[in-house]
């Protein structure tokens, strides 16, 4: 399906339940919940062994957003791994919450990259008194008026709490960015600001870790007229994705300044490919639980994650200079 395409079906009113698109889409959402033994990922260039991927190679399968496998992960392994990845993340929590640690979890990345799915798994057991999802809506005209990390900082976490960000104070050099919702001088300032605001948080003693989901742009615009056809999913399609459909390469570039520029040693950017939203969960799950330190860690389980599938941005792009 072309862009032209998707975007008339998304801009088309809500549609009923006896849509023949959305029985047509509901059929293919009930298909994926079922999950025969093989399903094939569209336009994959898989790896004989993604485990032991060359840097070279890891560099341009991030870069073009080519993806490893051939097949989505099957049911079965999926959830035999996320029940022991979400047994450390529980172990995590309980940690934190005895030695009083504190840590915010960012997600970034391009609509329907899969970063609503990984923070419900995430919290699917985690205690809610210590454990929180911050998904800011637009600014009001208050805090229009207020310095710009002002709004996400009332969010930071106490004592024992972890902070997940469902998109962050970054949306400033992604979506207003592209968008026009920022001038090129709220951008600079940001550019500026950004690095000395993260050595606090982390000097503070806070953990920072920032991920980003990348989704490639086929499989993009397929989730996109997956939830254009789905009274469950509609909500999930803003005016904003339908016009992020024709600036894919703006975003490309967006993203690039960004891993650029506000990749620190105390706070890197961590890419985690997400064609397949539940290869990327465990991937997630399992970095988070690797870099962080936690009583009763099982090495075994939180251990790197799969190469091919999670990199930090500086083993895919080169530092550039700092903004002025």
């Amino acid at each position: 399906m072309s862009y032209a395409m998707v975007r008339t079906v998304l801009e088309k009113s809500p549609i009923s339940a006896d849509d023949t698109h959305d029985q047509t889409a509901r059929s293919s959402v009930s298909r994926l919940d079922i999950e025969p033994a093989h399903v094939q990922i569209p336009d994959a260039e898989p790896l004989d062994d993604p485990l032991s991927i060359k840097p070279h190679v890891r560099s341009r399968y991030f870069r073009e957003n080519i993806y490893p496998y051939a097949e989505l992960i099957r049911r079965k392994e999926y959830e035999a791994q996320k029940r022991v990845l979400q047994i450390e993340l529980m172990k995590l929590q309980n940690s934190m919450r005895e030695t009083g640690d504190r840590a915010i979890i960012l997600f970034e990345g391009r609509d329907a990259a899969g970063k609503g799915g990984t923070i419900r798994r995430f919290m699917e057991h985690w205690n809610p008194r210590t454990a929180r999802v911050v998904a800011l809506d637009k600014p009001s005209e208050v805090e229009q008026g207020q310095w710009y990390f002002q709004r996400y900082i009332r969010h930071f976490p106490t004592s024992g709490e972890i902070v997940l960000f469902d998109r962050s104070w970054y949306n400033r050099a992604g979506v207003e960015r592209v968008m026009g919702f920022s001038s090129d001088p709220d951008y600079r300032r940001f550019m500026r600001h950004v690095p000395l605001l993260e050595r606090m948080i982390v000097d503070s003693g806070i953990k920072l870790i920032k991920l980003y989901f990348s989704v490639s742009q086929k499989e993009q615009l397929r989730r996109f007229q997956s939830r254009s056809g789905d009274p469950l999913k509609q909500w999930k399609v803003s005016n904003v994705d339908v016009s992020s459909i024709d600036k894919w390469r703006e975003y490309t570039e967006a993203k690039e300044a960004m891993f650029l520029l506000t990749n620190f040693e105390v706070a890197p950017w961590t890419i985690i490919k997400s064609d397949d939203k539940k290869r990327a969960r465990i991937n997630a799950m399992r970095h988070v639980a690797h870099v962080m330190d936690y009583k009763g860690k099982d090495l075994t389980v939180a251990h790197e994650p799969d190469p091919s599938i999670v990199a930090y941005s500086h083993e895919v792009y080169t530092a550039g200079a700092p903004i002025e």
